[in-house]
């Protein structure tokens, strides 16, 4: 089984958070995670995923340019993504720049490709997924992580 990870990053910021979600995957046994920035990722890793939890920086408010277009071209295959688990995640660089609209553009996009959405756990945030402003600190990566483990946790529940 395995979890991919899709994030688009420019600075580097979503990329280290992509590494922390990465971390939590890989905790629980039998679950592998396929870390792929958007230049990278192809159909066969988005197909064959299990669970995919997807990340970008914030831009106006909503994913970046070049996540959607990946999630744009890969709309052929959206049924073979259904009942999967998909997750979000985000970065920005202000307090009030739009994280959770970001995620919202996400996980509405996640929805329609039919897959079974889940925020971060309770004893993280409890909310649409991991963000951070800036750098993710220890306490976010440590959040990212509880993603990442939660997706993979739920993976093996799941019927295939």
């Amino acid at each position: 089984m395995n979890v991919l990870i899709m994030y688009y990053s420019k600075g580097g910021n979503t990329r280290k958070l992509a590494e922390a979600i990465a971390e939590g995957v890989e905790q629980v046994d039998g679950v592998e995670a396929v870390l792929r920035h958007t230049r990278d990722v192809s159909k066969d890793d988005f197909v064959s995923a299990d669970g995919l939890i997807v990340g970008s920086p914030v831009y106006f408010g909503t994913m970046a340019a070049q996540l959607k277009q990946v999630l744009d071209e890969f709309v052929g295959v959206r049924r073979k993504m259904e009942n999967k688990v998909g997750a979000a995640f985000s970065t920005s660089g202000d307090a009030s720049g739009g994280k959770e609209t970001t995620m919202m553009s996400i996980i509405q996009a996640l929805l329609i490709y039919g897959m079974i959405i889940v925020g971060d756990p309770m004893s993280a945030t409890g909310h649409y997924g991991t963000a951070c402003v800036g750098v993710p600190d220890a306490a976010v990566r440590e959040n990212g992580r509880k993603l990442g483990q939660r997706v993979a946790e739920l993976v093996q529940r799941l019927p295939r």
